[in-house]
C-alpha cells in the first residue's frame, strides 16, 4: 500500500478494497459518512492511473453512492481530488444532505449544504462513534 493509503489508518480504516481501490473510512467527518477512495497504484496524477483503475473506480464510486443513499438517505455527493499533501491519487468522498442525518441517538448536519464543503468543518464523532460508523457501513454493503 502506498503512503497516502497508510496515512488514512489503513488496515484499520478499512470499509471495503478492490482490486485497485481501497476505501477507508475518513478520520474527519466534514459529514457524516466521508470516506477516502484511494488508488493502490503510486501515481501522483489521476491521468496516469491506469485503464483497469480508471474503470474499477466507476464500481467503487456506484457502490459508496449506493451504501450513503441506503443507509443515511444522502442527497448528493462530492468527490475531491485535491492531492496537495498526500501526493498518491486518492478522493475525498464527501456524502451531502439537505437534512439532518441521523446515527445512533445523534444527528448530525451538513453545514455547508447546498455549498461546496469546508474541509476544515469537522463533525464530532467520538471513537466508540467512529468504530461504530465503520461497522454500520461495512455490514451494509
Amino acid at each position: 500500500m502506498n503512503e497516502t493509503i497508510l496515512k488514512f489508518d489503513y488496515p484499520r480504516s478499512l470499509i471495503k478494497e478492490y482490486d485497485y481501490w481501497v476505501v477507508l473510512l475518513r478520520p474527519d467527518q466534514v459529514t457524516l459518512g466521508s470516506l477516502v477512495i484511494a488508488c493502490k497504484e503510486n501515481v501522483e496524477s489521476v491521468p496516469l492511473i491506469s485503464k483497469e483503475a480508471n474503470q474499477e473506480f466507476q464500481e467503487v464510486c456506484l457502490d459508496m453512492e449506493v451504501l450513503m443513499k441506503k443507509v443515511f438517505n444522502a442527497d448528493k455527493f462530492n468527490y475531491l481530488a485535491l492531492m496537495m499533501v498526500d501526493k498518491e491519487v486518492h478522493f475525498h468522498f464527501l456524502p451531502r444532505y439537505k437534512e439532518d442525518v441521523q446515527f445512533k441517538q445523534f444527528f448530525f448536519k451538513d453545514k455547508c449544504w447546498p455549498g461546496a464543503p469546508n474541509l476544515g468543518d469537522k463533525l464530532h464523532v467520538s471513537d466508540l462513534g467512529m468504530k461504530a460508523l465503520k461497522i454500520h457501513l461495512v455490514k451494509n454493503l
